[in-house]
């Protein structure tokens, strides 16, 4: 049985976005005892524990768990061995490859390539093509890159995905782009004639777009739990600003024009905790192949709303503080410009919303069969 997803929805639902990130004490409690029992914390390297570590570490820890569930579903044993807990212990770092210039959504029309090669009597590949929205490219050790290694631009089979040393000779950053009035890691890399040996291919080969799968499965439920505890953060500190302020000698929170707009996010969000924390539950007991073919809607649905409502709360959040809202001394504007990217990084909004169409009119998953009888 696998925990990694739930304690990522524990975690980032219950976090608390302010300059010291806090984590709620249950939570914390559950994630501690699900992590124990899945990482031992036993491997090479100084083998630190989690006991006593931060609220921020924990936070930290949850952004490590999707590159390493990818790593625990489809690495080799050589590349667990290698990278897993070096992972943990932040040795290893690792970007991940797949949306270039010209491509995002329509990842099977990539146009890097990797072509068999052989150098110094080491059989491999070569690598060539050019990579977009690379994060944390400046602090990588490794890169995951996906290239077409067979088929014809628009098949889903014939995409492998390779580990990539990230200062290898050939890997160019060409920039670090801005976004939203951001400075970001976000980087564009060429990569030019890269060899890599047979040992760097990372799961099947020409069938990396179900590594992709998954890693966007599990990302996507991480952004949506981390949306919800920045939306739950928003709420409350509106509530508590709007007792605190009295305008005209009357307490703001008086006014139902403060109070209906804020009783619907606070509503909302305690129906989106519960079904990230479901769908969360139910992917730590899933293959990726049956969370493809049973909820993979609901993960859409959970992360799509998850962000939306994270930017409606905190616009919600600027309206009721009024002017400090609106300046850096609240983080209310940084909230909404980190979590409005959300909204277009595992796929768009519309993307997510055809697939949830997709599976409610029954064209894919568990009501196919019976949508074909009709």
């Amino acid at each position: 049985m696998r925990f990694y997803i739930t304690i990522m929805a524990l975690l980032l639902s219950s976090v608390v976005a302010s300059p010291i990130a806090r984590v709620n004490n249950r939570d914390r409690l559950e994630s501690e005892a699900a992590i124990k029992k899945r990482f031992p914390m036993k491997g090479p390297g100084d083998g630190a524990g989690v006991a006593g570590i931060t609220g921020r570490e924990w936070i930290e820890l949850s952004f490590k768990l999707h590159d390493i569930c990818a790593c625990l579903g489809f690495g080799s044993e050589e590349q667990k061995k290698q990278l897993i807990w070096r992972r943990l212990e932040g040795t290893v770092r690792m970007t991940f490859g797949l949306m270039e210039p010209s491509h995002g959504s329509d990842a099977t029309f990539i146009k890097t390539k990797a072509t068999r090669a052989v150098k110094d009597g080491v059989e491999g590949w070569t690598i060539n093509g050019m990579k977009m929205w690379q994060s944390n490219q400046h602090k990588a050790t490794h890169c995951i890159v996906f290239a077409r290694t067979s088929g014809n631009p628009g098949n889903a089979i014939g995409i492998t995905a390779f580990f990539v040393p990230a200062k290898a000779e050939g890997v160019k950053v060409l920039s670090y782009e801005w976004t939203f009035n951001m400075p970001t890691d976000l980087a564009t890399v060429s990569f030019t004639n890269i060899f890599v040996p047979d040992s760097a291919i990372f799961g099947p080969i020409n069938n990396g777009l179900a590594i992709a799968q998954s890693f966007v499965h599990e990302n996507r439920i991480r952004q949506a739990a981390s949306s919800l505890g920045a939306t739950v953060f928003c709420i409350t500190e509106s509530v508590k600003y709007a007792r605190q302020r009295k305008p005209f000698g009357e307490e703001l929170a008086k006014n139902q024009a403060i109070q209906f707009p804020l009783v619907e996010l606070a509503m909302q969000a305690e129906m989106l905790r519960l079904l990230i924390r479901k769908t969360a539950w139910e992917m730590d007991r899933m293959e990726q192949k049956e969370v493809e073919r049973n909820i993979s809607d609901k993960v859409s649905m959970c992360n799509y709303w998850a962000n939306r409502l994270c930017t409606q709360a905190a616009d919600r959040a600027i309206q009721v503080h009024g002017g400090i809202g609106y300046s850096r001394h609240k983080p209310f504007e940084h909230i909404y410009r980190h979590h409005r990217r959300y909204r277009i990084t595992e796929d768009s909004e519309e993307i997510q919303m055809r697939k949830v169409a997709a599976y409610l009119f029954g064209y894919i998953g568990l009501k196919k069969e019976a949508f074909s009888k009709l």
